[in-house]
């Protein structure tokens, strides 16, 4: 098998990334552009710190920690309507911005090891 592809003795999963991903995520940006989010206000300079980190060459994995209710959701959807609108550097103009469900793809994973195989599908 060529670097990278899988082989051949792997067993195929079950349903493709893009199934998979439409399953057990949310499309924030495309929430964004239909209006289903609300308007986020006063979260400018950690919206930028988001870009900023992402626009690194290294090191560029940002990482939204708090305790519950600061706002941590309210940056990501505001990211994702600054994405919706144009208004980033052009290398992040055409990302989609996906939120994973984690409950989604915990529900009916009653058998050994079929919560990893969703999670690797993802």
């Amino acid at each position: 098998a060529v670097p990278g592809e899988a082989s051949e003795a792997m067993a195929p999963p079950q349903m493709g990334k893009q199934e998979a991903l439409q399953r057990f995520s949310v499309d924030l940006t495309e929430r964004a552009r239909t209006g289903e989010l609300d308007p986020i206000v006063g979260r400018d300079e950690e919206i930028r710190q988001i870009v900023d980190i992402l626009m690194r060459r290294r090191q560029n994995n940002p990482i939204l920690t708090g305790e519950a209710g600061v706002g941590k959701t309210a940056v990501v959807e505001g990211f994702a309507q600054r994405i919706a609108s144009g208004d980033v550097p052009p290398p992040l103009q055409d990302v989609t911005l996906r939120v994973l469900d984690v409950g989604l793809l915990q529900a009916g994973a009653s058998m050994k090891g079929e919560f990893e195989n969703r999670l690797r599908q993802v």
